[in-house]
């Protein structure tokens, strides 16, 4: 790929002046043309309370480097805080009326019965969206870089791009504290709330054909997001197929740590517990559809979900026996979808190898 960083930040800058002009004038979220909520929906503009911190989790996660050591190698990723701007109003479309290619890559969040996606094509120029999904206050984040799509609680407060980078991660702040939280690691490595752990959920990267088969009710994020943006061009490549900077092996910022064991890019499923973090490589486990590990003595067991093309992982410190078949996995005596085995589940998502190695060294990879 023949396009940097710093040529999309230089891109984006120009964009920026455009998209900027929209936030202060008439057609932009703060001007006397503020967008109204589509019919039915309610009013979805996300707000932060000052002050008020995000929820924050009652165990934190094992990191593989010290918080000082993460907080030391935050390097400026060519734009100012906010320079990515984060959607704070967003507004859907019903599934039928959405420009999204059956194979275009889409980040799907399912709860309290209502089902969203995010494309990826909208949130590579955004990187967060403050939203409202199930009646609960989220935000659905997504790091180019690392390929990394995650969802977090935000409560009174939301979201921002800090402008930031650890091991090519996006490095969000919360507008209540102003607190700096890698996304991958959901803990907060500068300011008031640091050493801190983000509560998060589960976000599902998918294709939008799979998501709106599983959600034929759901409703996708619009270009409507009060900024002028070139949706559809994508600065780092293409996932539909892939190519650019998610196929090849150049990353643009250097890794915390390197480790050869995989592709850089390669896409694997990973999680993390207070004891430590381990890895699955996605492909396999698409094709084996029930892989195991452990973590620091703990057998862990992923299973493959075909209708979304992704995997969910459950600590199994009993060792029970989990094997497919059709219709589900089979676990003591019973047969269960891939979503709902009957053991703890680990929240997982999906990230390119190199992020997951560089965060958490030596970290094991089942393949």
């Amino acid at each position: 790929m023949g396009l940097t960083r710093r040529d999309w930040l230089r891109a984006a800058g120009a964009l920026g002046a455009a998209g900027l002009a929209g936030c202060t004038g008439t057609g932009g979220p703060d001007g006397g043309g503020r967008r109204t909520a589509a019919p039915g929906t309610g009013d979805t503009t996300a707000t932060a309370t000052p002050g008020t911190p995000p929820p924050t989790a009652d165990r934190s996660l094992y990191l593989g480097h010290a918080v000082d050591h993460v907080d030391e190698n935050l390097v400026s990723g060519g734009v100012p805080k906010d320079g990515i701007p984060s959607i704070d109003d967003p507004t859907f479309a019903a599934a039928g009326e959405t420009p999204v290619a059956d194979g275009d890559p889409v980040f799907g969040v399912a709860r309290n019965g209502e089902a969203k996606a995010y494309p990826q094509y909208i949130l590579v120029h955004h990187e967060i969206v403050n939203d409202t999904v199930g009646g609960d206050p989220v935000a659905v984040t997504y790091c180019p870089l690392t390929g990394t799509a995650q969802g977090f609680e935000r409560g009174e407060t939301t979201f921002g791009v800090s402008g930031r980078l650890v091991n090519s991660n996006l490095t969000m702040y919360d507008r209540g504290t102003d607190t700096w939280w890698p996304q991958v690691l959901a803990t907060g490595v500068r300011g008031p709330l640091r050493g801190e752990t983000l509560e998060e959920f589960r976000v599902v990267w998918t294709t939008w054909k799979q998501w709106r088969s599983a959600h034929p009710d759901t409703q996708v994020l619009t270009e409507d997001t009060g900024y002028t943006r070139r949706y559809g061009d994508d600065p780092y490549g293409d996932y539909n197929p892939r190519a650019g900077y998610y196929d090849d092996g150049r990353t643009l910022f250097s890794p915390l740590v390197t480790d050869d064991r995989a592709h850089p890019k390669r896409v694997v499923l990973g999680t993390r517990t207070t004891e430590g973090a381990l890895t699955f490589d996605e492909p396999t486990l698409l094709d084996e559809r029930v892989l195991t590990g452990d973590v620091a003595g703990t057998e862990y067991v992923a299973v493959a979900d075909a209708a979304l093309s992704t995997g969910y992982v459950y600590a199994n410190p009993d060792g029970l026996t989990v094997t497919a078949e059709d219709g589900g996995y089979r676990v003591d005596g019973g047969t269960h979808a891939a979503d709902a085995l009957p053991l703890d589940r680990s929240l997982a998502f999906d990230g390119m190898w190199f992020a997951w190695a560089g965060f958490y060294p030596g970290v094991g990879y089942v393949r």
